[in-house]
């Protein structure tokens, strides 16, 4: 596994909407393996690689944004109040670090702050903070002092959470696993491919804006128009303390989703996922969850899609740094390419039903 890849695209910034920075690292590494590089108009990017011309187009795909914020006000004092892009609790927010990013290509640093404890009532004590109440604190003196430095209404702001290596070596935490990992591994896909025959037309690459409604999936399957579609991405883990039987453990391998609020698996395609993690030895575990991904779009596209959702599961995922296991990366790669090995026009037609 390329681990470098990886860190360079979980630290790149792309909130929903503005995915340009991710979008030039994978058309960079997209350009080396594929046969032909094709892009969505919302900003979504998909490498081309064709093995039997006749076999069903299949798309893999992670999605390139990252929940992040928006400034949507700037008070007379020079503090920036925010609008969450994606899902946020708020309660994972203050005293986080994060970047505002400015149009002409500016990193700012800031911190997401709110009224002390020692500056609230007992009653105020004892209430989670609300997110209207917080404010992103970037060192400035004034609201004029914060347009100077180029800031604007509408610029993204990313959270902090450098790519760091954990005791032992097999895990690592960062900013947006959820979902560079998904970036990453249809890289690492194409790659593991490129020498490799399989009996269909693979597109392999990632959408845009997943995080605030499925949106960039939407545009990638009217583009592409594909037969079977796999959604690669991190979902939360269920293995920390107070979560009782949870869906999900880090380092216990792939993770093939059963059930979510978006889309339930045509009965056959889960037998087909199940039939290859078991004939390759790849770990695997069941997901059932009450999130969504690409997969819940893209699978009601045009005459229907045969979709599935497969990934890993990381702790701490749409906060400021997640943790994920090398190991089920590694699986991950494994399942997906083992899928596009098998994904013939004869096993299209099985998952059908016909």
């Amino acid at each position: 596994m390329n681990w470098s890849l990886f860190e360079q695209l979980t630290q790149a910034p792309g909130a929903p909407g503005y995915e340009r920075e991710v979008r030039k690292i994978m058309h960079a590494h997209l350009s080396e393996v594929a046969d032909e590089i094709i892009q969505d108009r919302l900003g979504g990017i998909f490498g081309q690689k064709i093995g039997n011309p006749k076999g069903p187009k299949v798309l893999v795909a992670g999605h390139m944004d990252e929940v992040a914020f928006m400034v949507k006000h700037i008070t007379e004092q020079g503090f920036i109040k925010f609008e969450p892009l994606g899902g946020w609790w708020s309660q994972v927010m203050p005293a986080q670090r994060v970047h505002v990013y400015t149009y002409d290509g500016k990193s700012i640093p800031g911190i997401i702050g709110s009224i002390p404890p020692h500056l609230l009532s007992p009653e105020k004590r004892k209430k989670p903070i609300e997110q209207s109440e917080m404010f992103i604190d970037v060192g400035a003196e004034s609201k004029e002092q914060v347009e100077e430095w180029g800031i604007r209404l509408g610029d993204p702001i990313i959270p902090y959470g450098p790519f760091t290596e954990m005791e032992g070596g097999k895990r690592i935490m960062s900013k947006a696993w959820d979902n560079r990992f998904g970036c990453g591994l249809v890289v690492e896909t194409l790659q593991a491919l490129r020498y490799e025959s399989h009996p269909n037309i693979l597109y392999a690459g990632a959408t845009v804006q997943e995080e605030v409604g499925l949106r960039g999936a939407a545009a990638a399957a009217n583009l592409i128009e594909p037969d079977v579609f796999f959604a690669v991405d991190a979902g939360p883990a269920g293995d920390i303390p107070g979560v009782r039987d949870g869906f999900g453990k880090i380092g216990k391998g792939v993770v093939i989703r059963l059930f979510d609020r978006s889309m339930i698996p045509l009965p056959r395609m889960r037998e087909f996922l199940l039939d290859t993690a078991e004939s390759e030895q790849i770990p695997y575990q069941f997901f059932v969850s009450q999130g969504g991904t690409d997969a819940g779009r893209v699978h009601i596209s045009g005459n229907g899609v045969p979709s599935a959702a497969i990934g890993i599961c990381a702790r701490y995922i749409h906060s400021h740094t997640a943790v994920v296991d090398k190991e089920d990366i590694e699986a991950a790669k494994a399942f997906v390419v083992a899928l596009v090995k098998r994904l013939s026009r004869s096993v299209f037609e099985w998952i059908l039903g016909r």
